[in-house]
């Protein structure tokens, strides 16, 4: 997100290095990421029952799906059997990668519990941004002066049963949610002036370049020329011969 780049951006190294495991680990397939927090945190998303807080303990990070502008990251336990969050997410831009899991906490107020805000994997420059609801969203963009991520579809907070599909209902409902960005001011506004999406995304967006009139279809063989070329030899060798044997 644009607001990754200021120079007011409230995530700093100190803050993340305070609450994160020092031996986090990572996989690149699904970008799982093995993390400790060693204090609560909160975070969006449809959550298990009760958990809308993550205690201080191990947690395992992934992405269910990331075929779209539109990720959807989940949070386990440290055995990977119990879903504790599915979480939608946007694609979005850090100044430097590093080699390193980064995760972003907006400034809270003494005693609450940290927010979640971004999760960048080592390597990338392009993380994945967590979609709030508007109400909360309006709290930490007053709280840290700076936009914030948000949906006003209506969505389940909570379930009961695990979501390990991305046919799940829920996860199909996140995918079509319209996304916005809130502004300290209360502003709403399109994802675009909040959000700077991954080059591949941008190549999409334009339209592919025309080939030139005068390109050969790719399907053209080269077959003709060389029986043009095959003919013009023969005719050429009988004209000789025939000269050859009126000279003799």
């Amino acid at each position: 997100m644009k607001f990754l780049q200021a120079a007011t951006t409230v995530c700093i190294t100190a803050l993340v290095a305070a609450i994160l495991s020092p031996g986090a680990k990572a996989d690149g397939r699904d970008q799982k990421t093995v993390i400790t927090f060693s204090n609560p945190v909160e975070i969006p998303g449809v959550h298990l029952k009760g958990w809308g807080v993550l205690p201080a303990r191990t947690y395992v990070f992934k992405l269910l799906d990331s075929q779209s502008d539109r990720h959807i990251a989940q949070i386990f336990n440290k055995e990977e059997t119990t879903v504790y969050a599915t979480i939608l997410a946007i694609p979005n831009l850090r100044l430097q990668a590093t080699d390193k899991t980064v995760m972003t906490f907006p400034e809270t107020a003494p005693g609450e519990p940290e927010t979640l805000r971004a999760w960048f994997y080592p390597g990338q420059n392009w993380g994945e941004e967590f979609v709030y609801p508007k109400a909360k969203a309006m709290e930490l963009a007053k709280a840290t002066n700076v936009p914030v991520l948000f949906t006003a579809m209506e969505m389940p907070l909570e379930f009961t049963a695990q979501i390990r599909s991305v046919d799940a209902p829920v996860v199909v409902e996140m995918k079509k949610a319209p996304i916005l960005a809130i502004q300290p001011t209360g502003e709403e506004v399109q994802l675009s002036e909040a959000v700077t999406p991954p080059p591949a995304q941008l190549a999409a967006s334009e339209p592919a370049p025309a080939e030139p009139e005068t390109a050969l279809p790719h399907t053209a063989s080269p077959l003709p020329l060389i029986g043009l070329i095959g003919l013009t030899a023969l005719a050429g060798a009988v004209a000789a011969n025939v000269v050859g044997k009126r000279l003799s």
